[in-house]
């Protein structure tokens, strides 16, 4: 017998969206460059990112690079480039190398502070136990994490993350139609299922009398 019957189920509900999002994943994403490169709004610079980061998982992943020593090799291919650069802009007609060209900007830095202090604000916020719920699943996922991390290195867990937050947002962006009927299919499923399971067995289950509070 199916677990489903035409003459139980309820008027199916319309689509709704993952999470129960109501903006943008765009917006959800922060709405600035970092969604951007996201989303891959900028081809070149996302897939530059990933290629830069697939080279540093594969320096010292795979090729098992020390840290230290790539920092010096880079640091003297620098030194070494800027060498000839200026050197040779006085013997040919090439203009010097501009010191602002390779110096961050101080409002990078302003971003990452505010990026790092909303994060604190967010983390006293959920450990604080104003919202049990999303307590709860934070400490279940760090749990699940930690296990994780006892089975993989750490800079392959990195990657993996990396790689996840680079794709998942844009394949999602465009199979959006698709992942939000799917996930709500899948929603309905399971809460008819449990509907099913309580009605055939939990409410089978003897409960003794409810008893009443004194009250003083």
């Amino acid at each position: 017998m199916p677990i489903y019957s035409s003459d139980s189920d309820e008027a199916l509900p319309p689509t709704k969206r993952l999470f129960g999002r109501e903006k943008p994943l765009h917006h959800l994403l922060g709405g600035g460059k970092v969604a951007d490169v996201l989303l891959w709004r900028n081809k070149n610079l996302s897939a530059a990112i990933l290629v830069g980061f697939t080279a540093i998982w594969f320096l010292f992943e795979v090729a098992e690079y020390n840290f230290v020593t790539l920092m010096c090799h880079i640091s003297m291919i620098a030194m070494l480039v800027l060498f000839v650069w200026s050197t040779g802009a006085g013997l040919i007609d090439w203009n010097p190398p501009d010191p602002r060209a390779i110096t961050v900007p101080e409002s990078t830095f302003r971003w990452l502070f505010a990026k790092i202090n909303r994060l604190v604000v967010k983390f006293y916020d959920v450990s604080s136990g104003k919202d049990l719920r999303t307590f709860f699943l934070a400490i279940t996922f760090l749990w699940i994490l930690s296990g994780i991390g006892n089975y993989t290195s750490s800079l392959n867990l990195l990657y993996t993350g990396f790689l996840c937050m680079i794709t998942l947002p844009v394949l999602y962006e465009r199979y959006e139609a698709e992942v939000d009927y799917l996930a709500s299919k899948g929603n309905r499923d399971v809460k008819k299922l449990y509907r099913k399971f309580d009605s055939k067995f939990l409410n089978k289950i003897p409960r003794g009398p409810v008893k009443e509070k004194k009250r003083f």
